[in-house]
């Protein structure tokens, strides 16, 4: 009788919660209607516990009353989403067939976990292909044939390449760097054969050019071409960037394609061409100069000219290239967040023996070929955009790569400070860690796809190809971080598209804001051109993100075909890398 009483006290506090809660459902905020949501769903567990104690009872109406709370504040839940989101969804159709689970976990669990993954599967829609290469079906009806140039680094596997795109009727080059397309750019001018420069940066059109130098992000997959090179491919593993070498390589129309790469990705490739049905071609190269490896530890007061000291972070490169400044010595520093000009400064400086050091992250290690006569390692883990980690021997060697220049040093020299010594030997000597995975990023077919949100398309797309297993998802973080800062500005999903596209880093404050002015602009008071970014320091990283700025300027500008000042954007590169370099000689 007791346990019955108390059963009945429970069941009254219960009924008195309830009308609380009615209240409370009525909000229009969707933090606070989720958080309702769960206390009910709470409630409803405590509510069929009790019922289940007592064997016959009249207070089976409190459970359902609990169901039709719930109800209404999910359908307040599906309301708000679809304001936000310009969808119709409705509770019935989203719960159907789920309603355990929705007791359990919610409708915004449901709708997001298990709806709309069946929504994009469903034969209705039918856009997403069981295998990455099918996202690509004019390519797959072309007969295309790979020839694969891989080995050491500093062996001639671009250079022999690009004599065959030279000889081409037409052709591409696809760089990973927009240094290094501008290097392959000039070099076939100067050869004779005519090429335009196409970068996230610049666009130099050369009257009467049918070749093209550009980063492989601007790769266009609607054209063909007699010849194409892809470089750096074994970059395909990288987690931010190396959907752009698979998307290459899947998706380009060219019956003659050249790879130049490391090594460890032959396996790789081969099992990726083989499965579009398409031939393949291997040349290995390997080093006519040595590399020799300096048992001493390497003595930071007692540099030679010549010596490249690779450290893995902007401010050690600072630190190092002022000690040795302090010290008498001229330096050139190279780091990611500097400005293509800048770099090429840099490295001409070093080329042409009026610095005597170069200061380096591992940006050196892909494609440009410097006098250097020894590397030393000076610290051994990087940022690799997800961790720091330990360096890979293939990242080792691909950077020792870089010692020794035929006719000037005749022997390579590798060496590092006496703590990393035993690591640099050991990464040299073994065998480098094949490369496994291709890393894909979601493809434009998801914009067909009517009545779900971009940002709901991207993290179902991250469930896709599960069983693929040489195939890896990119990180799509900051596609996801983009978006979420632009949402309430109700875009359609190709401008949301090109938004988070754009070659701009968004997790930088200052860029983010620029770019947010930018949608303002064009986007909500219909302006035409925009506003030109201002500088309003001069120190070193205010300099380095105005560039960026200058940066989003051209690349809105130019995706969104608006009017704009090319001539302010090229003196205002050239400002800021005057500044840059001046800095950086007077550390």
């Amino acid at each position: 009788m007791k346990k019955i009483q108390g059963i009945d006290k429970e069941i009254k506090k219960l009924k008195a919660h309830l009308t609380q809660l009615k209240l409370n459902v009525k909000t229009r905020s969707m933090g606070v209607l989720l958080n309702q949501e769960a206390t009910i769903r709470k409630k409803m567990k405590v509510v069929q516990y009790l019922l289940n104690q007592l064997e016959e009872t009249n207070e089976q109406q409190i459970y359902q009353d609990y169901l039709r709370l719930l109800n209404d504040a999910s359908e307040q839940i599906l309301n708000l989403y679809n304001e936000e989101n310009e969808t119709e969804y409705r509770l019935e159709e989203v719960i159907e067939g789920f309603e355990e689970e929705y007791m359990q976990n919610g409708v915004l669990y449901i709708l997001l976990s298990r709806y709309l993954p069946g929504l994009m599967n469903s034969p209705h829609f039918a856009i997403l292909p069981s295998h990455p290469k099918d996202e690509y079906p004019i390519a797959r009806q072309m007969k295309r044939k790979f020839y694969l140039h891989l080995g050491e680094t500093n062996t001639g596997k671009t250079y022999h390449a690009m004599k065959k795109l030279e000889l081409g009727e037409d052709g591409i080059y696809l760089a990973p760097l927009r240094l290094l397309a501008l290097e392959n750019y000039e070099k076939m001018n100067q050869d004779g054969v005519k090429c335009h420069l196409l970068t996230g940066e610049e666009e130099v059109l050369i009257e009467g050019a049918h070749h093209i130098s550009c980063t492989i992000e601007k790769l266009d997959l609607e054209k063909e071409y007699h010849v194409a090179v892809i470089d750096e491919v074994q970059l395909i593993q990288d987690s931010i960037r190396g959907a752009s070498w698979t998307r290459a390589i899947l998706g380009i129309l060219s019956p003659e394609i050249h790879l130049c790469g490391a090594l460890n990705v032959k396996s790789l490739l081969i099992q990726m061409i083989t499965e579009c049905g398409d031939e393949y071609e291997c040349i290995e190269y390997f080093r006519n100069i040595p590399l020799q490896f300096e048992s001493t530890a390497y003595q930071l007061n007692k540099p030679i000219k010549g010596d490249a000291l690779i450290a893995f972070s902007k401010k050690k490169v600072l630190e190092l290239s002022r000690y040795y400044q302090d010290r008498g010595f001229k330096t050139s520093i190279i780091y990611g967040d500097l400005p293509p000009e800048v770099r090429r400064i840099q490295y001409q400086s070093f080329s042409e023996g009026q610095s005597e050091l170069l200061i380096s992250t591992d940006a050196i290690g892909m494609g440009v070929n410097l006098p250097i006569r020894r590397i030393v390692f000076v610290s051994a883990k990087k940022f690799d955009g997800e961790v720091v980690r330990e360096l890979t021997s293939q990242e080792v060697k691909q950077i020792a790569g870089r010692a020794g220049r035929k006719g000037i040093y005749e022997i390579g020299y590798v060496t590092g400070l006496d703590e990393h010594l035993a690591f640099v030997k050991e990464k040299l000597e073994c065998k480098d860690e094949v490369i496994q995975q291709a890393i894909i990023g979601p493809h434009e077919s998801m914009l067909e796809i009517k009545g779900i949100p971009l940002i709901e398309k991207l993290m179902i797309w991250e469930n896709h190809y599960q069983d693929i297993h040489h195939y890896k998802k990119m990180d799509i973080e900051r596609y996801l971080f983009v978006l979420t800062q632009i949402k309430h500005y109700k875009l359609s999903q190709w401008v949301q598209w090109k938004i988070m596209k754009l070659p701009v880093n968004f997790m930088q404050m200052d860029l983010l804001n620029l770019l947010l002015l930018y949608i303002e602009e064009h986007f909500i008071n219909g302006n035409s051109e925009l506003t030109k970014p201002r500088l309003h320091a001069e120190d070193l990283e205010i300099l380095e993100i105005h560039y960026q700025e200058v940066n989003l300027y051209y690349s809105f500008s130019k995706v969104f075909h608006l009017e704009f000042d090319i001539n302010w954007v090229y003196r205002e590169r050239s400002k800021v890398s005057k500044k840059l370099n001046y800095l950086l000689l007077r550390l």
